[in-house]
């Protein structure tokens, strides 16, 4: 299984996809967005807040996580057609069309699975909260 983000802030809406993803069934890779893509997807000048070290670290230490992999593309396509996983859950905020690498893991037989969020979850929102403008 595998699924990725830039996990800034980790919070109980990105454990409940961990967990949720991992309820799939085998073992959980988690591709990581390096610091530098997470700049250029335009999340905020001040993004990540948490470094890329941190933030594979924090992951890893779940009991959900099996493996991290930090990437520094754009998008974790490389890194899945390396992979080559049987299911890439993401959250339901994707929709099927906008997630990156389903048609390579269905075309290979896998499945694509859309986790259901975590209302009022967010990184955005928890920088909001504490008073950040993103």
């Amino acid at each position: 299984m595998f699924t990725n983000g830039v996990f800034d802030l980790l919070h109980v809406g990105h454990v409940t996809l961990l967990e949720t993803a991992r309820g799939e069934g085998g073992a959980l890779v988690v591709g990581v967005n390096s610091d530098a893509s997470v700049r250029r997807l335009a999340k905020g000048a001040d993004r990540p807040l948490v470094g890329e070290a941190e933030r594979a670290r924090l992951l890893a230490a779940l009991q959900s996580v099996d493996c991290v992999v930090l990437f520094a593309q754009d998008t974790p396509l490389e890194l899945i057609r390396a992979l080559k996983p049987d299911v890439l859950v993401k959250g339901a905020d994707y929709a099927r069309g906008q997630i990156v690498g389903a048609d390579d893991v269905e075309g290979w037989g896998g499945r694509v699975v859309r986790v259901p969020l975590v209302e009022g979850k967010s990184t955005t929102g928890l920088i909001r909260r504490l008073g950040g403008g993103a």
